[in-house]
Formats: C-alpha cells, sequence, structure tokens
C-alpha cells in the first residue's frame, strides 16, 4: 500500500462483453456464470492473459440463485486465468459493473494491486424460482422435527396452491413500485412528453445503428450464442411506429412503454484495469484514466418522482472535487434505464428552480446533446442490469482513445435511490 498521500494513476486498459439478448430470447438457457465466463475468456483472448496471475476479479449479479455464492471467483476458475487470481462479488443494483470498476481502480490507486479485471452479468430469462412463505415454514419446521410422526403430520399441512412459484420481482420494497412506476411519477412531475421520450428512443437506435454500421463495436464484443450484436437494436423503428405503443406501467395515463424503456436483458461484461507501469510492460495503450467517482443516493418514497435521479447529488459532489463544470466534457454517457429519466436529469440540471427543490444552491446548465450517448446507450443495447456499468466505461474509454485526448463524463442511475458519476480523462 501507499504510504505517501499521491495516489497512481489507474488506467482502463481493456475490455469486452457478450453481445446483450433481450429477454427469454438468444440467452434462454445460460446463466449468470455461463454468460461471464465468456466475457471473460474474450478478455483474456483479446489481451493475452491465459496463465496469468490477476490481482483480482471483481464483479457480481443483482439476480443470483441461492447456489451462486462466489460467483466471480467460480467464473475465474473456469477460465485459463491462474487459479491464484483472486475474485469477490460486489452487488449494487445497476451501478454493479461501475461500482466494481470503482473497488478494483482504488485498489490499483492505493499500491495494492497492479491490475484487474471489473464485470457484471445477469439473466432477466434464467431466474430464480423459490416457494412461498407457507410451504418454506413447514419444510424448514420438518427439518427440525424429532420424530417420524411429526414430520408426516407437518407435511399434510402443505396446500396444493403452496407449489406455485415465486418469481424476483422488480419492485422498491419501500414503495411497491417498479422502476417504471417510479418513473411514470417523474416523467409526470417534471413535464416529460410522450413525444420527447419516443423521439430520444429513436435516437438511440439511430446512433446505436450508425455507429455498429461504422465497426465501433468489433472489437469490444465477442460473439455468444449466435450473437455478434445486441439483438433489441431496432434499425426499423420510427415515431410513428413507437407511437403505437401502449404504455407499460400506468395503463391509462402513463407515457413510458417498452419503446421508451430499457428491456429485461441478459448479458455479461468486462474491462481490465491498470497501473500505467503494468499497462507499459504488457504492451497495451492507456484508453482512458478513471480520475474520479462519486456515489450518492436520494430519498424517493415519499418522493417517487426522484427514484433514479440520484446524479442531481452525485454530479455537483463530482464536478467540485474535479475542479470542472458540467460543460467542460467532450462525451457524456448517461445510462438509458427509460428515456423520461434521462430526460428529467438534463432538465434539472438546467432549471434553477428544480435545483432549488434538491437544496442545491447552484444549477449546473445544460450540455452539448450533440455529445450525449453518441454510439446510443441501454435504450438501444439492452440493460442486463450489472452488465452495463462495463460497458458505459468501455464505451467512453475507446471514445476518448478514438479522440486521442478530452474528458468524459457518466452518470449510472440505480435501484434503491442511489447512483454514481465517474469522470473518465485521457
Amino acid at each position: 500500500m501507499l504510504t505517501g498521500n499521491q495516489a497512481r494513476k489507474v488506467a482502463i486498459v481493456g475490455y469486452n462483453r457478450i453481445p446483450f439478448a433481450k429477454q427469454n430470447t438468444a440467452y434462454v438457457n445460460a446463466g449468470n456464470k455461463d454468460m461471464m465466463i465468456a466475457a471473460l475468456n474474450g478478455l483474456i483472448k483479446k489481451y493475452s492473459l491465459s496463465g496469468k496471475l490477476l490481482g483480482e476479479v471483481a464483479g457480481g449479479a443483482v439476480i443470483k440463485h441461492s447456489w451462486e455464492i462466489n460467483l466471480m471467483r467460480q467464473c475465474v476458475l473456469s477460465t485459463s486465468l491462474d487459479p491464484k487470481t483472486p475474485a469477490c462479488d460486489i452487488e449494487q443494483a445497476c451501478n454493479t459493473g461501475i461500482e466494481s470498476a470503482v473497488y478494483i481502480a482504488n485498489k490499483i490507486a492505493l499500491g495494492q494491486l497492479e491490475c484487474g479485471i471489473a464485470g457484471g452479468v445477469d439473466s432477466t430469462s434464467n431466474v430464480p424460482l423459490v416457494l412461498n412463505e407457507h410451504i418454506r415454514n413447514i419444510l424448514l419446521s420438518v427439518r427440525r422435527s424429532k420424530s417420524s410422526f411429526d414430520r408426516i403430520k407437518k407435511l399434510f399441512g402443505i396446500k396444493l396452491k403452496d407449489f406455485t412459484p415465486i418469481a424476483p420481482m422488480n419492485i422498491e420494497p419501500g414503495t411497491g413500485l417498479s422502476m417504471g412506476g417510479h418513473t411514470e411519477y417523474t416523467a409526470k412531475y417534471y413535464k416529460i412528453s410522450r413525444e420527447e421520450q419516443d423521439a430520444f428512443s429513436l435516437s438511440s437506435h439511430q446512433k446505436m445503428a450508425a455507429a455498429v454500421d461504422r465497426g465501433f463495436f468489433d472489437d469490444m464484443i465477442t460473439p455468444y450464442n449466435g450473437l455478434t450484436i445486441d439483438n433489441n437494436l431496432r434499425r426499423d423503428t420510427s415515431l410513428e411506429k413507437l407511437a403505437k405503443l401502449r404504455p407499460a406501467f400506468d395503463k391509462e395515463n402513463g407515457s413510458l412503454t417498452a419503446g421508451n424503456s430499457s428491456p429485461l436483458t441478459d448479458g455479461a461484461s468486462c474491462i481490465l484495469l491498470a497501473s500505467e507501469e503494468w499497462a507499459k510492460q504488457h504492451n497495451l495503450p492507456v484508453l482512458a484514466y478513471i480520475t474520479h467517482a462519486e456515489i450518492a443516493a436520494i430519498e424517493y418514497v415519499e418522493n417517487k418522482q426522484n427514484l433514479l435521479l440520484s446524479s442531481i447529488y452525485a454530479a455537483p459532489r463530482i464536478l467540485q472535487k474535479a475542479g470542472m463544470k458540467l460543460q467542460d466534457f467532450d462525451f457524456y454517457e448517461i445510462h438509458e434505464a427509460f428515456a423520461a429519466q434521462v430526460l428529467a436529469t438534463l432538465k434539472i440540471w438546467k432549471s434553477p428552480e428544480f435545483t432549488k427543490e434538491f437544496g442545491l444552491d447552484e444549477n449546473l446548465g445544460a450540455i452539448d446533446r450533440s455529445k450525449l450517448n453518441v454510439n446510443g446507450s441501454s435504450l438501444a443495447a439492452g440493460h442486463p442490469f450489472a452488465a452495463t456499468g462495463g460497458r458505459i466505461l468501455a464505451t467512453m474509454a475507446k471514445l476518448l482513445h478514438e479522440k486521442g485526448s478530452g474528458k468524459g463524463f457518466i452518470s449510472v442511475c440505480a435501484a434503491g435511490g442511489q447512483g454514481m458519476t465517474v469522470i473518465l480523462e485521457k
């Protein structure tokens, strides 16, 4: 560990992911471990890491089976990395991939590691199914029973309906609302129209299609299970088609649809982080440096419209620490959980009135929208919860590397009213 006050610079030197697949399509029979191993194997092959002992691998999944304890370590042991490479699981909802990267980056900055991998994976197709509480309590009671007669007696308390499985639900325990349900409040409160949302979603698909056509993703994705690119991308969508979709959450008065919301998705991603010295020793270019990161949380039980808006707090904090303004960046990557959530964030940043509602003294101002999500984002690519952070970090690192210089601002929102902002520099 460093003994002085000077932290080392942390570089993103590599990336890989598998194509993201819409729920119940190409990866319906693939689990978290299968997909994460595929993403790691692609990274290992691309950067000649086979047999190498790395500092640590960190990552995780939001939706896990009970047997997926120590998931990342089990994934590492199924690759050609030196089996002495340690690993740990991290989970923070949609922040998982980006929080894992910050975890590894901090260890590199402190001199604890020379290199490491951060990743994330989620399957919304291959989900755990659990028994209801009634049958679970009976079975546990049977397990504690001392006699066969007592066990049989308790087993007769099981009813046929008890065998109906319960799938994980994407709801906030404090409110009983889904992310989409909360974002309907967001759209209404901040007056984000259906037309604005559909136009933003269309733009995401168009920008991603253009990026695919110019080969931007060619070195970033390892084909898997017959896919070579994210299968949620809709080249043929249009404002007319989007306008025909029915509201998905508020059936009567809603503006959020399947077209302007990110879909349930399967996928995995990972990035390779290193010190400058390690990168030089292994002849790997520094794509970008992670220079600042900030996490924030927000109250959303009483203020239901603010579930996915914690970046309103994270952004000014990180900018103050970095000595920058929101307008100082060459590229912006804002996770597109919903078009309405991105548009509300942009609206609040430039509004003195809304800024005051959050107890902040100064609004951040508007950004140049032509620099935002220039290759499309989650609305087009899909959103496998824990894998999104790695995809966004990799995209920003490549953009800065292609440009040869510059700064990038990243914002990722998450369930539980949390979110992270990160600054990359080249």
